[in-house]
């Protein structure tokens, strides 16, 4: 079993495709989870005919494969409420315009399903969005009828974009993260559970999102096996500081004062060697991402670094017990 390992491009977007491809092949990287919002264009993927060549060409050039599209950003606008910050995702013309973006982000989700099949690739991993995030903490009173709701509307939202990609033969992994309809276990069980357990929804395993929050990482991937169709590996260190709480006190993210960091990989306490016996018992063999975030380290040691620690981690399961040889029997 040899899981490819690839590196998130959302994190380079400030190097042209030419540009990273050089530098993570160089690295020893085996492919790129190519962004939407960086170095895929859905547009230009279903309306010129010489931009999948293109891609695939450097990618190729480079030894390189593409597994998975990352549309965070724009899946992000379909399921949220409007605030400033979302105009950053949309496009300029829209922005202010929470119906106009909410109408952009789902005809785009569309078509990067469709985008995605042009390129031979079979998942698109992303975020929803949450129009009960707000409601988190439940003061004032958030009622059960409240969060019904805004599950019902994620379902209605998401419905239509999921037609999409079966047509088009493309699974949607959701990275469950603080800000998402899924969050944590108990939410994700829910949506799971609201979309029936449709097939084209699974899980963009991220642990980081897990740890710092205080949910077990491998009980996580143990429960939901059957749904991991990606797999982010990012690391979180949690810090020793009686002053700080794990809300984050609107620090930024690589304040030392913070509760948690995220860290480049193998530098936190999110356990990788877990991971891959999880992975391994399941029989996954998809891509491991490398997501670097890590604000106190240089981005291209932090990149190289994290490459190095999880391909040593990437073991294949044994083929024989460890205790096979003890017997007397001939």
């Amino acid at each position: 079993m040899k899981r490819p390992i690839t590196l998130a491009s959302g994190q380079f977007g400030d190097k042209n495709l030419e540009e990273l491809c050089k530098m993570a092949a160089a690295m020893g990287y085996e492919g790129l989870e190519l962004a939407t919002h960086a170095h895929f264009n859905v547009k230009k993927a279903l309306s010129d005919s010489e931009y999948i060549p293109y891609i695939k060409e450097t990618l190729n050039r480079y030894g390189l494969k593409c597994w998975a599209i990352s549309a965070h950003l724009t899946g992000q606008c379909v399921g949220d409420v409007w605030d400033p910050r979302l105009d950053n995702f949309a496009p300029a013309e829209i922005s202010g315009k929470p119906e106009a973006i909410r109408s952009w982000a789902v005809e785009e989700m569309k078509a990067t399903a469709q985008a995605a099949e042009k390129l031979g690739v079979s998942i698109v991993t992303g975020f929803t969005g949450s129009p009960i995030w707000a409601w988190w903490y439940s003061y004032p009173q958030t009622t059960a009828e409240m969060l019904q709701e805004g599950y019902q509307k994620i379902y209605d939202l998401w419905t239509p974009i999921f037609d999409v990609f079966d047509l088009s033969g493309v699974r949607f992994a959701l990275e469950i993260h603080p800000t998402e309809i899924a969050f944590d276990y108990y939410s994700t069980q829910a949506l799971l559970d609201k979309f029936a357990y449709r097939p084209t929804l699974g899980i963009n395993f991220d642990p980081s999102h897990l740890v710092w929050q205080g949910v077990n990482e491998l009980t996580f991937l143990r429960d939901f096996a059957e749904r991991i169709y990606h797999v982010h590996v990012k690391d979180v260190k949690l810090n020793q500081n009686e002053r700080s709480g794990i809300l984050g006190s609107h620090l930024e993210f690589g304040d030392v004062r913070r509760k948690w960091n995220f860290v480049s990989v193998g530098h936190g306490d999110v356990d990788f060697d877990g991971i891959i016996r999880e992975l391994n018992q399941m029989g996954y063999e998809g891509p491991l991402s490398v997501e670097w975030e890590d604000s106190g380290m240089d981005r291209e040691w932090g990149a190289r670094e994290s490459l190095e620690y999880i391909r040593k981690m990437n073991f294949t399961p044994s083929s024989i017990a460890f205790d096979a040889a003890l017997s007397n029997k001939g």
